[in-house]
């Protein structure tokens, strides 16, 4: 499938809703908790087994980002967003038989595996495109996507619940909830699969080849073997560990921080704090990543990862005296997790190039999928063993935010070691123009 060349006087503001009809369908992944009790109460499941789903999800996603990534380079956005429009309506489709049928393991496999997949690829399939219509603004351009990956949960979460009050929160009514979700998104994301274009490369007065590529550009391929990729892997691995840290067990934190005062939170009021986390985390998306296009993709993450762990630290020393502290502190955290994962593209373009960047972000996105298993695991192992010795509110999260902290520190040291690639990793420029020229249609 030749990617879309957008004819002459297209408008390079129609690929941002393109991608966003994307991103926003697949960032449901964040609203799986509304399925979770009902699926324990249907098919008698723990909670460690209804979290399976998405976890397989969150760990299919960096490994299809990753080995998908050169194909979607190569094949274009319309070939991705497509893929992932078949993966992620059929993982529900699928899910929905499993539902039916009570056989929990084809929900598993449908919506974790097969909609991982859809997940991975849809998630890199507009960041490519994105930055080569908006080389100005690159991380404006991609904030703007990833933005909906955080605020498809807003979306996703009432419709969800609200289905499940309508249908019956039984397993013929998750059945049917799951249905309407993958035939709703199907639809959804051909918006984007039908509007995406690629720009038009610009032509040479004396031959009419296309132009050769300014700047850097390295191959995906050659980038995993520099000492740059490596450290912005650190450097995005330790700030999402922070931020999913919190996200994840964000209502029985601020519970239990809160517990043993006069003050203590209602479960509402407990949900209430997730919501404004989901909305701290989109908004930080495209506000930090834009950000990120006047000050420079270095000094962004050294705010992320320095004024971060000066967060935590408010958090670890008097969060549990004041609800305000608290809650400003963890919204900026939320904040600095969605604006690392907007202004990552960008940060690659500026050390890589346009040439492969599609495919070096997916797989520099097996970050994810480990801070996806780390953030989580460090929180909740730890919460539990201080439970096992006798401890209680705010005490059963202090060893946890020391070590966030200094996970943020290693970022930032990490970040700080990042410099321009050398030039023995860079392809020619008659290189990146044959295959640019390779993969426009004629």
């Amino acid at each position: 499938m030749s990617p879309p060349v957008a004819p002459p006087g297209w408008s390079r503001w129609l690929v941002p809703p393109a991608a966003l009809s994307v991103h926003l369908s697949i960032g449901q992944a964040y609203a799986w908790s509304v399925f979770k009790p009902s699926l324990e109460s249907a098919l008698d499941l723990s909670g460690t087994q209804s979290a399976l789903p998405f976890q397989l999800g969150i760990v299919m996603l960096g490994l299809s980002a990753a080995f998908g990534g050169t194909l979607v380079e190569r094949n274009g956005p319309r070939w991705a967003m497509t893929v992932a429009l078949i993966c992620f309506s059929s993982g529900f489709l699928l899910a929905a038989l499993g539902a039916a049928t009570e056989q929990y393991w084809l929900i598993v496999f449908g919506y974790g595996f097969v909609g991982g997949i859809g997940l991975g690829i849809g998630y890199i399939s507009p960041v490519s495109t994105l930055i080569k219509w908006f080389p100005d603004r690159p991380g404006m351009a991609t904030g703007i996507a990833i933005m909906g990956f955080g605020g498809g949960a807003l979306i996703a979460s009432p419709w969800s619940a609200q289905m499940l009050d309508s249908f019956g929160s039984d397993s013929s009514g998750i059945a049917l909830a799951f249905l309407v979700h993958g035939l709703t998104y199907a639809v959804f994301m051909s918006l984007g699969v039908l509007l995406v274009r690629v720009p038009r490369p610009a032509k040479t007065a004396a031959d009419g080849t296309p132009a050769p590529l300014e700047g850097v550009q390295v191959s995906a391929n050659s980038a995993v073997r520099t000492p740059q990729f490596w450290l912005l892997w650190i450097v995005l691995c330790m700030n999402v560990t922070a931020g999913i840290g919190i996200l994840e067990k964000a209502a029985p934190m601020i519970t239990d921080f809160f517990a043993d005062t006069s003050t203590p939170v209602s479960v509402s009021a407990a949900a209430g704090f997730v919501a404004l986390l989901s909305a701290a985390n989109m908004a930080g998306r495209i506000g930090w990543s834009s950000t990120s296009d006047l000050i420079g993709r270095k000094n962004i993450y050294r705010v992320y990862l320095g004024v971060g762990a000066l967060m935590y630290a408010l958090i670890a020393w008097v969060g549990d005296s004041s609800k305000p502290v608290f809650i400003i502190c963890a919204l900026v955290i939320l904040s600095f997790y969605g604006g690392g994962f907007a202004t990552v593209p960008a940060y690659l373009k500026d050390l890589f190039g346009t040439y492969q960047v599609g495919a070096i972000h997916g797989r520099l996105l097996t970050a994810w999928s480990t801070a996806g298993v780390l953030g989580p695991l460090i929180v909740n192992w730890i919460a539990d063993r201080q439970e096992e010795a006798g401890k209680s509110g705010a005490s059963l999260y202090g060893v946890s935010l020391i070590i966030m902290i200094g996970l943020l520190v290693v970022g930032f040291v990490a970040n700080e070691l990042v410099r321009p690639v050398d030039a023995r990793h860079h392809v020619t420029q008659k290189e990146a123009a044959d295959v640019h020229e390779r993969q426009q249609p004629a």
